[in-house]
Formats: C-alpha cells, sequence, structure tokens
C-alpha cells in the first residue's frame, strides 16, 4: 500500500465533506449582493462548532506595542538583523548612517523578506534569506535626500540575498561569522540567463549584446525551495529602481510594468547609467525573473530561468508531481494582474542534480481562468497554454516568438482571456501535494477599473482587506489544464461591518481578525500560517485590527488563531523551520517605516531594523502544538 497517496486520498474526501457543507450553507445564504457563510447564523454556528486538533495553543489578542509578542510558553528571540556582520572580518552595524558601501557588502542586508533553511546536518544548517529593498531614512544619515555614488552603491548593497550558515547548541541557532556558505548576493552580482528567453533581443544591451550574461537581482520578495537543494529568489517591484531625466517615449509593455519616464525614488539611475530608461531601454527586461541559487557553493553562478515568465513574481511554489514533473506555481502581485503555473518538459531525478538543475529551463507557462456563476464563491477553472502559435499568440497578435512571451507574459495572458486577480501574493502546497493555498492580499481597484469586475475569487468592490484562494487540481494532478476552486476565508471585519462580505466568512470573529493577507507556508503537520502586510492604522475599517500579525490556520476545519503580532509599522513575512519543528523563522520587515516611532528589536532610542527572528516553545516542543 501507497500510505502516502492513502493520506492524501482520505484528505481529500474529509476535506470535500467538509466543503460540501459549507457550499450548501453558502448557497441557503444567497443574497443579492453576494453570499457567504456570515450572511447565515446556522452556517456561522456550524463553523464555529469545528475544533481543531492541530492548533493546541492559546491565541494571544491583537496588539499596538513595539515588540514581536507570542503565546504564553512561546519565545521570540532575534537571530540577525540588518546591517550584522555575517562575515568574522566583517564591521559591527554602525547607526549614524555613514558607513560605507564595502562595509554593508559584508553585511546582512536591508528588509528581510522570504526565506529558506537547507541543513547541513543535525546542528548546522544554511539560511537563504531575501533583502527586498532598504528604507532610505534609516540607510543614510541625510536620509536619501541626494545620493552620492558611493550611496547609489551601498544601495546596491543592501539589496538582494543573504547566504548565512547558523549552528544550533543548547537548543539555540546562531549565525557562524566563519561560515563557508556566507555569502552577499546584490544588485552588483554576475548572473546568466537560461531558458527560451535567453539571448533575446529584447534582453540585448550595449555591456551584454547577447543578452545572456545579466547583472545583480533586487526587489526580491518571497521565494522557493527546490527538493535538488537550490533557493528560488523572486524579483517583484523592479519598476521603481528605473527612471530618467530625459524625456522618453515609454512604450506599452513598459508602462504595463510599471515604469515611467521621471527621476526615481532610488536615484539609482543618477550614478549608474544601467538604470536609465533612456540610455539602456533594454536594462529594465533583464528583471522581474526567479533566479535559482546553490546556497551550499558560495562561487555559483546565480541563474535567471526565462521559462517561469516575467513578471512582479511574489514567490515560487514548487511541486514534484505524481508523475515527477515538477510544477511551479506564482503569483503576479499588482492589482489586476494574474496567477501562473509551469510544468516542466522533464522529470525529476531524485539525486541527479546536474539533470534537476536543468527542469526550470525547458516546460510550458499557464496562466489561471477562473469560472463561476453569479454570487457563486467557488467554481471550476483552467490554466491556459502561454505557447507561441497557440490561444492567439502569434505574430498577427504581436508575438514574435517563445522569448518575448515570455519577456512580455503579462500581455500574453490579457491576450489569452486570463482572470485579473486581487494581488495575488504567496502560494502555497499542503504536505498532501494536491490542494494549493493563494493569498489575494487586496485591491482598490475592484469593480472600479476597466477589466477588474466584481465575482468568483475576487468577490468584492474595493477590496481592502483580501482573501485566501485554495484550488484542487483535477484528479489531484497538478499537470492538468482543469481544477476546482473555494475560497478557504475572506478576511474582514465583523465589529465594524455587519451583514456582508466585508465582515469576513465565518472563521473570522473579533478574535482572530486581520487584514491582508500576504505570506503563506505550510509545517510538516499540514498547520497553515499566515502573515500579514496590511493596514496597522487600528482605526476605521481596520479598528481593533492592530499591528501586523501571523495568524495560524487548520486547513482542514477552517479554525483560525492568532499566533503573533509584530511591532510598530512592521510587516511580517518569510518562514522557515529547524528540521525538528521545533524553531521557526519569520521576518520582521520595515518597522519603524516612514518614520513610525518603532526602536525594534534594540528598544530605547536605537534604529529600527529589519530582523529575523526565531519563535521557540520554552519546553523545546513543537511549534504549533
Amino acid at each position: 500500500m501507497n500510505t502516502t497517496q492513502d493520506h492524501s486520498s482520505q484528505f481529500t474526501e474529509e476535506l470535500e465533506c467538509r466543503l460540501s457543507r459549507r457550499r450548501f450553507l453558502i448557497g441557503s445564504a444567497a443574497v443579492s449582493t453576494g453570499a457567504f457563510l456570515t450572511l447565515n447564523p446556522v452556517a456561522k454556528a456550524v463553523a464555529d462548532s469545528f475544533s481543531s486538533s492541530m492548533l493546541k495553543f492559546v491565541a494571544i489578542p491583537t496588539s499596538t506595542s513595539d515588540t514581536v509578542i507570542v503565546p504564553n510558553g512561546y519565545k521570540a528571540t532575534p537571530l540577525i538583523s540588518w546591517g550584522d556582520p555575517i562575515f568574522a572580518s566583517a564591521p559591527n552595524f554602525d547607526p549614524s548612517g555613514k558607513s560605507p558601501a564595502a562595509d554593508q557588502l559584508t553585511q546582512f542586508g536591508d528588509n528581510n523578506d522570504g526565506m529558506s533553511l537547507f541543513s547541513i546536518d543535525e546542528h548546522r544548517a544554511v539560511m537563504a534569506i531575501n533583502n527586498e529593498y532598504t528604507n532610505y531614512e534609516y540607510l543614510f544619515e541625510h536620509q536619501g535626500s541626494l545620493l552620492s555614488q558611493d550611496d547609489v552603491l551601498k544601495a546596491q548593497s543592501a539589496v538582494g540575498v543573504s547566504v548565512i550558515e547558523i549552528n544550533k547548541e543548547h537548543q539555540v541557532w546562531s549565525v557562524d561569522k566563519k561560515g563557508q556558505r556566507n555569502r552577499r548576493i546584490t544588485a552588483n552580482t554576475a548572473m546568466v540567463f537560461s531558458g527560451p528567453a535567453a539571448g533575446h533581443r529584447y534582453l540585448s544591451t550595449k555591456a551584454d549584446p547577447q543578452g545572456v550574461h545579466p547583472v545583480g537581482t533586487f526587489a526580491n520578495c518571497a521565494n522557493g525551495q527546490t527538493p535538488w537543494e537550490t533557493y528560488l529568489t523572486c524579483e517583484e517591484n523592479f519598476d521603481s529602481y528605473f527612471g530618467t531625466d530625459a524625456k522618453t517615449d515609454l512604450t506599452e509593455d513598459e508602462r504595463r510594468y510599471g515604469f515611467e519616464a521621471k527621476p526615481s525614488k532610488t536615484q539609482w539611475e543618477r550614478h549608474d547609467a544601467r538604470f536609465d530608461l533612456a540610455k539602456n531601454r533594454h536594462e529594465a527586461n533583464r528583471f522581474g525573473w526567479v533566479v535559482e541559487i546553490d546556497p551550499h557553493d558560495p562561487s555559483s553562478i546565480p541563474v535567471k530561468k526565462t521559462a517561469l515568465g516575467r513578471f512582479k513574481h511574489e514567490n515560487a511554489a514548487l511541486v514534484v508531481n505524481k508523475n515527477n514533473q515538477v510544477i511551479v506555481y506564482m503569483g503576479d502581485d499588482e492589482r489586476g494582474e494574474h496567477l501562473y503555473k509551469f510544468v516542466s518538459k522533464h522529470q525529476f531525478q531524485p539525486g541527479n542534480d546536474e539533470h534537476n538543475r536543468k527542469l526550470l529551463d525547458e516546460g510550458t507557462l499557464y496562466v489561471a481562468k477562473f469560472e463561476f456563476g453569479e454570487n457563486e464563491l467557488r467554481g471550476k477553472g483552467k490554466w491556459i497554454e502561454l505557447t507561441f502559435g497557440k490561444n492567439g499568440l502569434t505574430k498577427q497578435n504581436g508575438f514574435a516568438d517563445q522569448g518575448e512571451i515570455q519577456i512580455f507574459a503579462r500581455r500574453a495572458a490579457t491576450q489569452v482571456g486570463a482572470t485579473t486577480m486581487d494581488r495575488p501574493e504567496w502560494v502555497a502546497v499542503h504536505p498532501d501535494n494536491q490542494h494549493v493555498f493563494c493569498t489575494l492580499t487586496n485591491n482598490k481597484h475592484r469593480g472600479l477599473k476597466e477589466g477588474q469586475p466584481v465575482g468568483g475569487p475576487n468577490p468584492r468592490a474595493e477590496n481592502h482587506y483580501g482573501q485566501i484562494l485554495r484550488w484542487l487540481p483535477k484528479h489531484g494532478d497538478h499537470s492538468q489544464e482543469g481544477f476546482s476552486w473555494d475560497l478557504y476565508l475572506i478576511a474582514g471585519n465583523p465589529t465594524v461591518h455587519h451583514g456582508d462580505l466585508y465582515a469576513g466568512s465565518a472563521n473570522i470573529n473579533s478574535d482572530n481578525m486581520f487584514n491582508s493577507p500576504d505570506g503563506i507556508g505550510f509545517d510538516k503537520a499540514g498547520r497553515l500560517w499566515i502573515q500579514t502586510d496590511g493596514n496597522y492604522s487600528n482605526s476605521g475599517d481596520f479598528k481593533d485590527q492592530g499591528n501586523n500579525q501571523m495568524l495560524c490556520g487548520d486547513p482542514m476545519t477552517g479554525e483560525l488563531k492568532r499566533f503573533l503580532t509584530g511591532p510598530i509599522a512592521c510587516e511580517i513575512t518569510g518562514i522557515a523551520f529547524s528540521p525538528d519543528q521545533t524553531t521557526m523563522f519569520i521576518g520582521v520587515q520595515h518597522p519603524g517605516e516612514q518614520g513610525a516611532p518603532s526602536h525594534f528589536p534594540g528598544g530605547g532610542n536605537s534604529k529600527p531594523r529589519s530582523t529575523v527572528m526565531m519563535i521557540t516553545r520554552e519546553d523545546g516542543g513543537v511549534i504549533g502544538t
């Protein structure tokens, strides 16, 4: 007997049973403005009666304090903060903002986001951690008013990826500054393109006419991890790093990706011509990719995987399908953009790393189209192939070849009629290897902007709370084009709104409410961890929701408990676990952003710093139990 398949089948049957029960209740509650469990007190009572055996901790209340709060019996300890040295020879953090670029090259980067842990042995591991962007008000003494050439280099050295070795002694992890794998990957690190767009004319520049040797990565949002022990870092809001003083007519594709013919806020183009849109039109096309990194080899060259498409990548959730094809699910994090799927041409071969590291170079890219009836919060869907010559992706419709489809994936998605979504952020696959979850964080344009109608997986106009989408591939096979979907939850505020979708779904109440789900991930037991990056004003529509937070959900029952709250003006993002699940690593990003009164993690009058935190149980047990 295949026990894995048997367990997966049992999970599927039980979940479908729960969903059928909920769908009946949804149907009975239908009204003209929409339908969900919040509209039916009987349905809500059923949902409230679901008692999870997975969530054993005592939930915590919201908070507006400048610290990380976890349940009784747990503790939160900093592992590493922006500016901490990652090499034995590196200088300590200088809070003055006067330190040079050379210092930042040897220190932990700013605004940590997605992360993965790779075990070395029982007591050692290596972590790859994204450094998404910088806060100029803290990076520089002058707060970024006018950057010098060294200032630009310093900012470029503060982003990218930090790779660090960590050691475990007496049940506590710490950074090993002598670790042989320690490395900084920045906006100036040599890289290479692979896949169908490598060498394309739209990737060709004066410095690299062959279009195969890009330089650097930045805007690194979330991540992915492969079974062949590599790290996937995802380039998201790359457009903000490009600008120009010259009068420049932008193309429709450039505007679609957010570029503007004006000076950038980052000011990189002032001292680095690569980022001047008027001088290097194709340089911008060399960003917006998923980058594969070997965390075990500091001399390895990162590879930008063009087969996965170019857009504002949030993360890359990888699944080894039951036929051993590799599937990668990806969200394009912008209002009205899309959900994508990549299916490898070749099969995963355990232990054959040379073969496996080419799996993300050949395959098929798809984009999602959702089907649903009026007032339905569930339905079917299909993945539409983005292959040259199919589905209208032809020369007659403006696509010269497959490489152009990969580079301008957004245009291709529109051409085939993909569903516009409420900012698809992280995607996570349940340990059963079948059920997939995606956070749709918010969308102020929903219902107000052409092409973004209200309905189906995006059920609210001017959506400022967000929801979590769930789907199941046809026959449990991720290579299939068909899938069924529903909403795991709809975030809201039941203390402000009553009797409509803005109050949230039945599993949302005054004790666990939140807005803008962003990061998500599963632990080995199947608990769903949900992190937020939303409005922390604690007023108006967001009254009593406090600082950003992390919750834990049971994907079977829908039960949801708040597990952690962050400091002032932060985002909670990034998640990884030690192999024994007794330490959870999470990120606190941009505490004190825009001058908010945070001094995390140092306290007192210290400068706020993004930090990777370690969450442990005081008794050394498994997190969440």
